[in-house]
């Protein structure tokens, strides 16, 4: 077992690195809520309780490789604070892309002609239409009526990572229903 090396003699670190459940289930309960707080600071609170809970499960699988050179609470702090950051700029991104995609999709439309558009808008609601039912209204929310996730697992009483896998799986079925209009619906389809 490797040593875990921290500035100050710390006997419930010491003890979470020789496997204390018990004293990791304290740690846990100690910082937990204050954690969920600060990451609260910057991003809502579903995805500041998964950075935490990501935070400390990372902290638990690799007690025995840690090496702390602060206290645990600033350890604790800044690995939030850090993950915090990354989802904001994962959220950054997804915005830009769905700003090109809009913007491409614009320029598609206006380069199509009448019966093109017509076609096209009549494969859509086709292929939309034939989704099983959880799929498509996650899709149709998301996609057409500019829903959230956390607005979609609300409404349909979901957490938001089924409301992924659903629109995922619509997005799949979707490109393969619609291969022939692709060059047409990257933009939609791969967002």
């Amino acid at each position: 077992m490797k040593e875990l090396r921290i500035k100050r003699n710390d006997p419930q670190l010491s003890e979470i690195q020789r496997g204390g459940l018990k004293a990791f289930e304290m740690l846990f309960r100690q910082y937990y809520a204050v954690l969920c707080a600060y990451g609260h600071k910057y991003v809502d609170f579903h995805d500041a309780e998964e950075i935490v809970q990501d935070s400390l499960l990372w902290i638990w699988e690799n007690r025995e490789n840690l090496i702390i050179e602060s206290s645990l609470s600033s350890y604790l702090f800044k690995m939030v604070h850090h993950k915090a950051l990354n989802k904001l700029a994962h959220i950054d991104a997804i915005k830009r892309a769905d700003t090109r995609f809009y913007e491409e999709m614009q320029e598609m439309i206006q380069d199509m002609d009448f019966y093109q558009i017509k076609e096209l808008t009549k494969r859509i609601e086709e292929a939309v239409a034939a989704l099983p039912e959880s799929y498509r209204q996650a899709f149709v929310m998301h996609r057409f009526r500019d829903m959230s996730y956390k607005e979609i697992a609300e409404t349909l009483e979901v957490s938001p990572k089924t409301v992924d896998y659903r629109i995922q799986q619509a997005l799949k079925q979707l490109r393969i229903d619609l291969k022939d209009y692709l060059p047409l619906l990257l933009p939609l389809l791969f967002p």
